[in-house]
């Protein structure tokens, strides 16, 4: 197990190295010129010589990438070029944002579409099957930002039950940290549920028509543990789904944050971008690839786990 967990690290660190030099290098060709971007129009030459010499942009492409990346092998993801204040910092109060709706996220849609999967794969054919098809089919067909303007409609203005926008901390109040998080995460998760949902489903099916469950039930074992069995081998399925499904909503948070004007990295992505803020956004990259490759070690420990063979591979 720990050559099979160093192997999965050292994969790990190979992702994070590959995605760094491509991010670092596509970001400076597609921004030619940061300057003019963080300066306006309005600049003089002179004044975009200066930024350029200040932060460091006059120097070679390469010379800027070994600076920068010897500066990430020591903890340190350099300056903001919008307001020169340290990119980790800045991070290190946007991150807590989208980590708790993109979990909470995560964690609704892992429950809800665990449990819908399971009824569903159980009684195929049934109501609660059908039923469950056309509710996937039409979340799949509703946009995400319709999703979230209705959830505001009904249940932070009509009903007002949860706020409309903001964040609370959750060392200021952990009611208010989690109503504020509660609407942002439903919408992202909505979607994700379908995803669980299926896959679990055509997972318990198929293993529903292996011999060992014909062979449980000959031998007089209970529903519930044949079930229980049932689970442990379609779990790697929907596993997989729920890990890809958080890679996929710390992106789609970028739109959420956006509408329920959360502080998160997400909006800080939105606006980075369009101040062409080169080191946060490769700050934000980096940070982004270790959630991936943590969360893709922890699928395959799981995994490996649940089932043996996976190690050996």
């Amino acid at each position: 197990m720990l050559l099979f967990t160093l192997k999965r690290v050292g994969a790990g660190l190979v992702l994070l190295f590959v995605v760094s030099i491509a991010t670092f290098f596509l970001a400076h060709f597609a921004i030619s010129d940061p300057t003019a971007a963080l300066l306006g129009t309005s600049a003089t030459p002179a004044q975009q010589a200066a930024l350029a010499a200040k932060i460091g942009i006059d120097e070679p492409i390469v010379t800027q990438f070994r600076t920068w990346f010897t500066g990430v092998l020591h903890g340190d993801l350099g300056m903001s070029w919008r307001n020169f204040q340290p990119v980790s910092e800045q991070l290190a109060t946007k991150v807590p944002v989208t980590l708790s709706v993109v979990t909470f996220a995560t964690l609704i849609m892992a429950v809800v579409g665990t449990a819908f999967g399971l009824i569903a794969g159980l009684r195929p054919g049934g109501w609660f099957d059908r039923v469950t098809k056309a509710v996937s089919v039409v979340l799949f067909a509703l946009p995400g930002f319709w999703v979230s303007l209705v959830l505001i409609t009904w249940f932070a203005i009509d009903l007002k039950w949860f706020p409309a926008v903001g964040y609370v901390p959750l060392e200021q109040s952990a009611t208010g940290w989690l109503a504020s998080i509660t609407l942002p995460a439903v919408s992202l998760a909505l979607g994700g549920i379908v995803a669980v949902a299926e896959q679990l489903r055509n997972a318990v099916l198929s293993a529903s028509r292996q011999d060992y469950v014909r062979t449980l039930r000959s031998r007089g074992l209970g529903s519930r543990a044949v079930t229980t069995h049932l689970l442990r081998n379609s779990a790697p399925a929907a596993l997989t789904t729920i890990a890809l499904m958080f890679v996929g909503l710390l992106s789609g948070s970028v739109v959420v944050e956006s509408i329920f004007n959360l502080p998160g990295i997400g909006q800080l992505t939105n606006q980075s971008s369009q101040n062409g803020d080169i080191p946060m956004l490769l700050g934000i990259t980096v940070v982004s690839v270790v959630f991936v490759v943590i969360v893709n070690l922890l699928l395959d420990l799981v995994l490996g786990f649940l089932n043996p063979k996976v190690r050996v591979k």
